[in-house]
């Protein structure tokens, strides 16, 4: 048995009271068993977390429901379910469907839930005889974007209408959302976007600020999205000679605070706490590392209008941000002296 499963083990039978141990139930109520599990979760310890959300879903705790859904999502963990995770997502957004996206707690689990429901639907899940349906997911990315106001759903819209895949064509909405999501501190957002502006692909190539915003995206990334993210950085900065990394970390030291946004959960393997992560080096045997050391690794958190994430705890955060969804109104974009990633294009604003 490895050490970190003797870790969660010991962990688990600290946390339960003298009841369990008793043979009854270790809860006080479903409440304090859905804050136990919410608490595991966040920390890592799904051994931990599953049962008590377990039992707190057996008493209609919906969110319950939708952090046993992130679990068996998660196909980094040991508990990956795909098929567990799309039906309790679904029966979330049933139980949750009449919420008020405006003034309910609960409004932005649904709008995870949605935008979780259709990435399976777009690529299908044969274990539950699930074909792909794209314009479907695109009415889920579309509800989610618009009246929840799920930023990974307008990522997601963002990136089909680039190809005008499952939607209308539209480069110049599109690449506005993307600058948005960017300014608002969303990682994926922010990797998307430099490896655009790294390979010049539907704007003009800026080498420096593609290397600046993917180290922000790096320090921004959640555990979910690093691996894809980290590839990027690796081949931006082994691109990038002596010249455009100056640049860019010139720029990163101001970018990280405008756009930076603290990962708000750990959602990885306590195993992995005990493993270092490969180091990755590029083609010469140069060690890929953040710009001038320590410039990329000690961005700070966002502090001004970040949304908190659904994960965050049972009442996440009213939107601060000035921006509305997209494809349902225009915007404002952040005012700063600093350089944009880029321009948000006029037009579509």
């Amino acid at each position: 048995m490895r050490i970190s499963r003797l870790i969660a083990i010991a962990v688990s039978a600290a946390m339960l009271p003298l009841t369990a141990l008793a043979g009854t139930t270790p809860f006080v109520s479903a409440r304090d068993a859905l804050k136990q599990g919410m608490s595991a979760y966040q920390g890592g310890y799904y051994e931990i977390a599953i049962p008590a959300l377990e039992f707190a879903a057996g008493a209609d705790e919906a969110m319950a429901n939708y952090y046993l859904a992130r679990i068996y999502a998660d196909s980094t963990g040991s508990h990956t379910d795909h098929a567990k995770a799309y039906m309790l997502m679904q029966k979330v957004v049933d139980e949750l469907a009449e919420v008020d996206p405006d003034n309910d707690p609960r409004a932005p689990y649904v709008g995870s839930s949605l935008t979780t429901l259709a990435r399976y639907i777009r690529a299908g899940l044969p274990d539950i005889g699930l074909a792909p349906d794209l314009d479907r997911a695109v009415e889920y990315l579309h509800n989610a974007s618009v009246i929840f106001d799920n930023e990974d759903a307008q990522f997601e819209l963002a990136k089909l209408q680039l190809k005008g895949e499952g939607v209308e064509a539209n480069v110049s909405k599109a690449k506005h959302w993307l600058s948005v999501l960017t300014q608002k501190g969303h990682a994926g957002a922010q990797a998307f976007l430099a490896d655009l502006l790294w390979r010049g692909k539907y704007m003009e190539p800026d080498q420096s600020r593609a290397l600046a915003l993917i180290a922000v995206a790096r320090a921004n990334a959640p555990a979910q999205e690093a691996l894809w993210i980290e590839d990027i950085y690796q081949n931006i900065f082994c691109g990038a000679g002596d010249g455009i990394r100056k640049q860019a970390s010139g720029i990163v030291a101001g970018w990280g605070n405008r756009y930076g946004r603290a990962p708000a959960v750990r959602e990885r393997d306590p195993e992995s706490e005990l493993t270092a992560g490969p180091v990755r080096t590029c083609q010469n045997g140069e060690t890929v590392s953040p710009l001038d050391g320590n410039a990329a690794a000690d961005l700070q958190p966002m502090t001004s209008s970040a949304r908190a994430a659904p994960q965050d705890g049972l009442r996440p955060a009213a939107a601060t941000s000035s921006v509305p969804a997209p494809m349902a109104r225009g915007s404002t974009t952040a005012t700063a002296t600093a350089p944009e990633p880029i321009e948000a294009p006029r037009g579509d604003r």
